[in-house]
């Protein structure tokens, strides 16, 4: 009787716990909210006092010695800081969206985001998925480190027509950087699944923090055969499994067989009557882009075939693909309107 009461208690103590974790979250953001506030109000007076009153480098680090003497208490506000700041009025305030959402993070991911993207394209994809994701400062920098908007968009671009056929696959990408995997670049697939593994939050962090850990080498049984899945995660966004097929040689077309069979069983067998269809991805060490299209152009199953490397990506050759991309899908832009016209 008082291992049940004791076990009741405790669900009860878990409740209130939740209620001070979710009390504390929220005065935490209305506190940064305020703060950062505060750095776009002292931006903007410091923007107008250099557009209109000639202030320099020099007034400001009068103004920041001033600061220290007067109010010694006052923290983050150096000369380089106070210069920040009106960068940060400067870069967003042409924007209303951009400057809303550059309220609800942390102003030194504003001050990495601002440091380390060149493009009003990449600073709304980082503030909203760093917004979406809560990032820490580390989180958000190895995100940039590994150029996920490069990769994201040149993927989107990839992967259009599939996009379209199943929106369940708009969580993944078309390439993943592993660089965190202490493995040699010749490696089996069970070194390379248990090093995800071990990396998990890690591998949880380049995947999607959507992205929950179900299993590895999960079982399913069709007949009287038994069948293991690599990876199988569950996606909370798209309320649906998620199978990983782990290959460690470049992609061939029977790999998708596999994984069309690995979607039927979970469907079948393990997919809750209120979870949308499972989707697949196969994993591979590389992909002939002519070869993956032939062979998903008439697959029904909602899968994708991605790439991976041990490496951080090369930042310029990146940049060119993102670019020839763009320039491409502007080229059918153009060609679809006018033939329309």
């Amino acid at each position: 009787m008082s291992n049940d009461l004791s076990s009741k208690n405790s669900v009860e103590y878990n409740e209130i716990i939740s209620i001070i974790e979710r009390a504390r979250e929220n005065a935490f953001r209305v506190v940064n909210r305020e703060l950062i506030s505060m750095y776009w109000e002292i931006g903007a007076y410091i923007s107008d006092k250099v557009k209109h009153s000639g202030w320099g480098k020099s007034v400001v680090e009068d103004f920041a010695r001033f600061i220290q003497a007067k109010r010694p208490d006052f923290k983050g506000f150096s000369a380089s800081n106070i210069w920040r700041m009106r960068q940060f009025y400067e870069t967003y305030c042409g924007n209303e969206k951009l400057a809303t959402l550059s309220r609800e993070i942390t102003w030194s991911n504003n001050l990495l985001i601002m440091a380390r993207t060149k493009t009003e394209e990449a600073r709304t994809f980082y503030l909203m998925l760093t917004q979406k994701n809560n990032y820490s400062a580390r989180e958000l920098e190895r995100q940039i480190d590994s150029m996920l908007f490069e990769r994201t968009m040149i993927s989107d671009e990839r992967n259009k027509l599939f996009l379209k056929k199943n929106t369940g696959l708009s969580a993944l990408r078309d390439s993943y950087v592993l660089e965190f995997l202490d493995i040699p670049e010749n490696h089996k697939e069970k070194e390379l699944r248990k090093a995800i593994i071990a990396n998990l939050c890690d591998f949880i962090l380049e995947f999607g923090k959507d992205f929950t850990f179900v299993g590895e080498e999960y079982r399913v049984q069709v007949g009287n055969t038994d069948f293991h899945i690599d990876l199988l995660f569950y996606n909370r966004v798209l309320s649906c499994l998620v199978a990983v097929e782990l290959k460690v040689t470049d992609f061939k077309p029977e790999h998708l067989g596999q994984l069309e069979f690995y979607l039927e069983a979970l469907d079948r067998d393990v997919r809750k009557p209120n979870e949308n269809p499972s989707v697949g991805l196969i994993l591979c060490t590389g992909k002939d882009d002519m070869v993956i299209e032939y062979a998903l152009s008439r697959s029904l199953s909602p899968a994708l075939v991605a790439d991976y490397q041990l490496h951080l990506p090369n930042k310029a050759l990146l940049t060119e693909k993102l670019r020839e991309l763009k320039e491409l899908a502007d080229v059918d832009t153009n060609e679809n309107e006018n033939n329309h016209k």
